[in-house]
């Protein structure tokens, strides 16, 4: 008896085990799950026969352009047509409206590709060139455009930032392209990129990082050549990688603290000792005025109305000089006009007197003058 209970529940296990239930239609085993030779990772490339109807509806895409771009854009226009004419994509440029435009047609067989097209047009209006442009129809290749504009509010640190994604001769920028094997140009305020997935997510990461004065781009790249490294290792392909990566620490968290230390660090006799002087000269000022005895608010709101008094002084000040400039200027009086013709008639009178005594002595000298015989001065023949 003891047997053949033995058998009734083992038959009762293994129908449990036969009967597994799932959630839904699709979660069942199929016979491909165990297949060895499937890679699950490849991008099949799109085959036309999967869709021979084409599209129902028409999609469009459109983006704008900057002005610089238009030149261009018409001169290389004709071979974005062509590539995207493969792809059964119809495309327009507008100089008009300085737009461009993809959308699809009854050609149309693959419904990503209007996608793949407006990254084409994005990245066009982003300066990149062409050639480099079409490649974003490949189904391995992404792109990603970052914008870094609003991560830095002041201009000129904005600029030092992307400087440094740069680097000297656009050294830093070639080797993240090498390390991360994408494409990276750097246009105004945006970073575009095109890559595997893989590859964007990184650059998004070091390009962010670095805007935000988190992370400079070389310490960037030396971590991304150590990962490169032990990847090729295949007995860490389970293990963490923390201990070799290199850790980099922010210099201004340590003079934050020092900072910090030293205004809590306070000695009797401290190194120039005209501070504390000037300390024990401040404390008596404050006994005599009696803004020592005072709590935070009565000190707050003193040095708010000292700061309001100055603020109405300098706005005075600035008025004045302002109505200053409006004023008419002084117009000259009658008494004025007398003096300056009473130095004229004057200057007048000195000049002819000196005109008189000059030709008085002039006609002396000619009276003076001894009558010369021109008889004297002929040769005797």
């Amino acid at each position: 008896m003891a047997e053949v209970a033995e058998e009734k529940l083992q038959q009762e296990n293994q129908n449990l085990d036969k009967k597994v239930r799932y959630r839904g239609n699709h979660d069942k085993p199929k016979p491909w799950d165990d297949d060895p030779n499937i890679d699950r990772w490849t991008i099949e490339k799109f085959d036309p026969a999967w869709n021979p109807t084409g599209m129902l509806e028409v999609s469009t895409f459109s983006t704008l352009f900057p002005k610089y771009r238009e030149k261009y854009l018409q001169d290389s226009w004709p071979r974005i047509e062509s590539a995207l004419k493969q792809y059964g994509v119809a495309c327009k440029l507008n100089l008009v409206e300085g737009s461009m435009t993809v959308s699809t047609t009854r050609k149309t067989r693959d419904p990503y590709i209007v996608v793949k097209a407006r990254d084409l047009i994005k990245l066009l209006s982003r300066s990149v060139p062409a050639p480099q442009a079409i490649k974003i129809l490949e189904d391995e290749v992404q792109c990603d455009i970052i914008k870094i504009g609003n991560l830095v509010r002041n201009k000129a640190r904005f600029v030092k930032r992307r400087q440094r994604l740069l680097g000297p001769n656009s050294s830093t920028l070639k080797a993240m392209e090498i390390l991360l094997d994408c494409y990276i140009l750097i246009q105004g305020s945006t970073v575009a990129a095109m890559g595997s997935f893989k590859g964007l997510k990184q650059v998004r990461r070091v390009v962010e990082e670095c805007l935000r004065n988190e992370i400079h781009p070389v310490y960037q790249i030396k971590n991304l050549m150590m990962r490169k490294e032990l990847a090729k290792d295949p007995a860490l392909a389970t293990e963490s990688w923390a201990r070799f990566l290199p850790t980099f620490r922010k210099r201004l968290a340590r003079q934050e603290n020092l900072l910090l230390v030293s205004a809590f660090d306070y000695s009797f006799f401290p190194a120039n000792p005209l501070t504390l002087l000037y300390d024990f000269f401040q404390v008596d000022k404050q006994l005599e005025s009696g803004e020592y005895f005072m709590n935070d608010q009565k000190k707050a709101d003193k040095k708010w109305q000292e700061k309001q008094e100055k603020q109405s002084e300098k706005s005075a000040e600035k008025k004045r000089k302002r109505d200053a400039s409006f004023l008419p200027p002084e117009e000259p009086t009658q008494n004025n006009n007398l003096n300056k013709s009473e130095e004229s008639k004057k200057d007048i009178t000195e000049l002819t007197q000196s005109l008189k005594s000059k030709t008085n002595e002039l006609k002396k000298q000619k009276k003076t003058q001894e009558k010369v015989n021109a008889e004297e001065y002929i040769a005797v023949a």
